[in-house]
């Protein structure tokens, strides 16, 4: 996988930071009212307390999974973690957001549109993670039982979560911030899980 690989992780945390400068750009020229042509989606202000709910939201969900994972017995059927990956986790927070929440969108088509788009997205969101197969030494594995099925459902209603905070009431502008925020925290605290249960392997 793709965390055995520590120069291709180095490689996409540098790609993300780039993306994530450019979209600040924009954010720092919507704050002064000046809109940009072309510019990323959802780089608008938000409040400081819809960035709070996101965050507590997604932190209640990563409760919730460790809870569930405790009590069906499925902690040790955990991924292993290098420190690495954990700092890569930081940036994939930022652009799986500008992807799924960004553009990933169907809008101004009305409510039912938008909803039917939220959850095929994030089905495929939950998908794209490693549960259901894996990818070893050059070969794709197709795998399921307990885990997979529990992990990603666990992907898929954090997904919903990071799209309900885009367009929720509280966030008007539509910003991206508290999707990043709740993702953010979830993957913040996800990396503190595995560390204290024993999962974070290495430096790299």
């Amino acid at each position: 996988m793709g965390q055995d690989n520590p120069w291709l992780l180095a490689g996409m945390i540098l790609a993300g930071g780039a993306v994530a400068k450019w979209w600040a750009d924009d954010y720092r020229s919507a704050r002064t009212g000046r809109i940009r042509p072309g510019v990323f989606p959802g780089a608008t202000p938000a409040t400081g307390r819809m960035l709070l709910l996101a965050a507590s939201g997604a932190l209640v969900l990563l409760a919730g999974e460790t809870a569930g994972e405790h009590a069906l017995g499925l902690t040790a059927q955990q991924s292993r973690m290098t420190v690495l990956f954990g700092l890569y986790t930081v940036t994939a927070a930022f652009l799986e957001e500008l992807v799924f929440r960004g553009y990933l969108v169907v809008e101004q088509r009305g409510r039912g549109p938008l909803i039917a788009g939220v959850i095929g997205a994030s089905l495929g969101f939950a998908l794209l993670h490693p549960f259901f197969w894996e990818w070893r030494d050059g070969t794709l594995r197709w795998q399921g039982g307990a885990k997979a099925w529990f992990s990603t459902t666990a992907i898929f209603a954090g997904s919903l979560w990071f799209y309900a905070v885009r367009f929720v009431p509280g966030n008007p502008t539509r910003s991206l911030l508290p999707c990043v925020a709740a993702h953010l925290a979830k993957n913040l605290g996800v990396f503190a899980i595995k560390y204290a249960e024993g999962f974070v392997s290495d430096w790299w």
